[in-house]
């Protein structure tokens, strides 16, 4: 549905294919399939959590510029409080 959906796991590959399977979370499971387009990689699980829920609460705009790599547009969006 072009929604984006941001989670934490220390097993990625199980864990799209638990999405893709209707298993794990609510949200993924009325939006099969769902396809992975960006990750970062932590070495333990507070960081990523942390990292998790910063990027659950931006906006569409800044997620699109951070799966981009469009850094430059990101500290762009960041400093605006319309795109926060």
């Amino acid at each position: 549905d072009g929604s984006y959906y941001t989670g934490s796991t220390n097993d990625l590959d199980r864990r799209l294919q638990e999405h893709n399977e209707g298993f794990g979370a609510n949200y993924t499971k009325k939006r099969i399939p769902v396809k992975l387009i960006y990750y970062e990689e932590f070495q333990n699980i507070d960081a990523a959590f942390k990292r998790e829920k910063q990027i659950q609460n931006w906006s569409r705009a800044k997620k699109e510029a951070l799966m981009k790599g469009e850094l430059e547009k990101l500290i762009e969006l960041a400093k605006s409080k319309n795109n926060l």
